[in-house]
């Protein structure tokens, strides 16, 4: 995923409200932006934090800068949660998850369960649908060790639920975790910061969900999938 244009880069403020933070910008303006993360943000809202900011075509959009990036222990870190979707078909297109190849369709927000969409549905003649619902990771506590969810999820674990019917229902179901950041070496459960997604993490697995970890590579220009990283025992 190539940015549409350059990002600009400013020195953040504050974050507040969940979706809002103030940004320094290189002439000394602050400006109010668009912070497109309902999470936690743990290790990479502290003021003074070099961001990486893009600004919307639409003239009419109220805040037309939204926070893309942010520097963290000298490593670049995607904070856009609008982005790991688009990321994951991409990369499923390209061959690039060998573990979802070989599908010939690929359609993205599909209705199922419980009112829910999930992220993808893959398709493909002599084989079952594989549902897949994609998570974004960027916490991470301990060196080298990415970690989800970074708040309490009750969504989460009820997407997890939501996949393991799809396996009881004769179908293929995956959880991909998407790690926006490079410095990543392996993924791990937060537990300690919702057990109950731990639990869910669990039952989900035991039903036959599959569950998958990949980190994206990040620069100033784009953002792309890149390797598998193991599972932490």
């Amino acid at each position: 995923m190539r940015f549409p244009a350059p990002l600009v880069e400013g020195r953040l403020v504050r974050r507040y409200k969940r979706f809002l933070a103030d940004v320094e910008m290189p002439g000394g303006e602050v400006v109010t932006v668009h912070c497109a993360n309902p999470g936690a943000m743990t290790g990479l809202a502290a003021p003074g934090s070099r961001v990486f900011l893009s600004r919307s075509a639409n003239a009419a959009r109220k805040l037309p800068w939204s926070w893309e990036l942010v520097e963290a222990d000298g490593t670049l870190v995607g904070i856009n949660t609008g982005h790991p979707n688009g990321l994951a078909a991409e990369a499923i297109a390209a061959g690039i998850i060998p573990e979802l190849a070989g599908y010939a369709g690929l359609r993205r927000e599909v209705p199922y369960g419980k009112a829910s969409r999930v992220d993808i549905v893959l398709a493909g003649p002599g084989r079952p649908d594989a549902f897949v619902e994609v998570k974004n990771v960027h916490l991470l506590r301990r060196s080298g060790l990415a970690e989800f969810p970074d708040s309490v999820t009750k969504r989460g674990a009820r997407h997890l639920a939501e996949l393991a019917d799809m396996v009881a229902a004769g179908h293929r179901a995956v959880m991909l975790f998407l790690i926006q950041r490079g410095d990543a070496e392996r993924f791990g459960l937060a537990r300690d910061i919702d057990p109950a997604y731990g639990a869910a993490f669990e039952r989900a697995e035991a039903a036959g969900v599959e569950m998958l970890a990949y980190r994206c590579r990040i620069g100033l220009e784009a953002i792309a999938v890149g390797e598998s990283v193991p599972f932490a025992s």
